[in-house]
C-alpha cells in the first residue's frame, strides 16, 4: 500500500468532485489510514490551506456499534472549509454532501491529555458540519473513512459565547424552514466535554486557538443545492448556511 498514492487519489477525487469506489484503496489498518490522512492534509497545506481545527467522528455509541468500532475517529479542518455564518457553500465542488448539527469549542489554552478539558475552553458555539465522502454512496471501510479525513468538507460556526452547562441541550436541524432532525448534546459521548477529552487523547496536544468540532448531535441529512440550513442549540443560539451552485464558500 502506497500512502502517497492513496492520498493523491483521494485528493484528486475531492478536487474533481468524483467519487471513488469503496474497497479499492488497499487500506487494512487504522495506522495506515491515519498515515494517508496526514499525507492528504499535507497536500492541502502545500496549496496554501491553513489548519484551523480538529474534528471528531463516531461520537455516538450507536454509530460506533454500527461500524463495529470501540473508539472515535478524528480529522482536520482548514480555513478554506469554513463558511461564514449565513453564507453560501458552492455545491458544485462536492459529490454528495450531507449536513449535521454540532457543538464547536474554541480553545483559549493548550489542551493536553489528562487535563481538565473545560479549563482550556475559551468559548462555545453552535456549528454545522458538511460532510462529503469521496467514496461512492458513502460506502467505505473504517480505514477508508479515516484516510478520507473523516469525510470533512465544510463547516459554519455560530456566535461564540462563554461556556456553560452543555450536558443536555436540545438541538434542531432545519432545511428550508422544515424540521429535519431533533436531538440533544447528550448524544455527543453523553456530554460534549468528553469529546474534548478524547480530542486531547487522540491528538496528544492541541494549541490555543484551535477550533474543535465535537461530533454530530443528530444524524446527518442530504444537502441539495439551493437549500437553506439552520441549526439551533438551546442556550447557544443558531447557525446557518445556504447551498448555492456557482458560489464559492
Amino acid at each position: 500500500m502506497n500512502v502517497q498514492a492513496v492520498a493523491e487519489r483521494l485528493d484528486d477525487a475531492a478536487r474533481e468532485a468524483r467519487a471513488l469506489p469503496g474497497g479499492t484503496t488497499g487500506l487494512t489498518t487504522t495506522d495506515e489510514a491515519y498515515a494517508v490522512q496526514q499525507a492528504l492534509v499535507a497536500r492541502k497545506v502545500a496549496r496554501g490551506e491553513r489548519i484551523t481545527g480538529f474534528k471528531l467522528g463516531f461520537t455516538s455509541v450507536a454509530k460506533m456499534r454500527q461500524m463495529g468500532v470501540s473508539d472515535l475517529i478524528h480529522g482536520r479542518i482548514t480555513d478554506r472549509m469554513e463558511v461564514a455564518d449565513g453564507g453560501s457553500l458552492d455545491t458544485t465542488r462536492l459529490i454528495h454532501p450531507r449536513v449535521e448539527p454540532e457543538v464547536a469549542f474554541l480553545l483559549g489554552d493548550v489542551l493536553r491529555p489528562g487535563g481538565d478539558p473545560s479549563a482550556a475552553v475559551a468559548a462555545v458555539a453552535p456549528a454545522l458540519e458538511v460532510i462529503d465522502s469521496r467514496y461512492d454512496g458513502f460506502r467505505f471501510s473504517l480505514p477508508e473513512v479515516i484516510a478520507d479525513n473523516t469525510s470533512a468538507a465544510g463547516y459554519a460556526l455560530g456566535p461564540w459565547s462563554a461556556p456553560g452547562d452543555l450536558g443536555n441541550l436540545g438541538v434542531l436541524l432545519e432545511l428550508d424552514g422544515r424540521l429535519a432532525q431533533t436531538g440533544s448534546t447528550a448524544a455527543i459521548l453523553g456530554h460534549p466535554l468528553r469529546a474534548l477529552a478524547a480530542a486531547a487523547r487522540l491528538a496528544g496536544e492541541l494549541p490555543a486557538g484551535t477550533v474543535i468540532l465535537a461530533g454530530a448531535a443528530t444524524a446527518a441529512v442530504p444537502l441539495p443545492p439551493g437549500t437553506h440550513v439552520r441549526a439551533t442549540v438551546a442556550g447557544l443560539g443558531t447557525v446557518a448556511l445556504t447551498t448555492d451552485k456557482g458560489v464559492t464558500a
